[in-house]
């Protein structure tokens, strides 16, 4: 895994994703999710890729399961992009890294 994504707790959430600095990519993912495994190295790509215009972070629903409750995540992968502490765009499921891309282009 990369060393460009950091993990949030329910206790940290708050200070690495809503009071970041830079928009933030959320992974929603457990160890024994299929998809979630499938996306990790597409998620250490774009963290390099758009390292110091946006930061990715990883939430572990098995580890902390207040955060994806707050926000309704109802399966996994869900993939959150917050700015300045609001969701602005939401992907659920495995996509391919354009898809993804797209996505972090059209909200950051």
């Amino acid at each position: 895994m990369s060393q460009l994504i950091a993990h949030a707790s329910d206790d940290s959430f708050e200070t690495d994703v809503l009071n970041s600095a830079e928009p933030v990519l959320v992974d929603f993912w457990a160890e024994w999710c299929g998809p979630c495994k499938m996306i990790a190295p597409i998620l250490d790509e774009l963290a390099a890729n758009y390292e110091g215009r946006m930061k990715v972070v990883k939430v572990n629903i098995d580890n902390n399961q207040k955060t994806p409750r707050n926000y309704n995540v109802r399966s996994i992968p869900t993939l959150m992009i917050f700015k300045n502490g609001k969701i602005e765009a939401t992907q659920i499921g495995a996509v391919s890294k354009n898809q993804l891309t797209q996505l972090i282009d059209r909200t950051i």
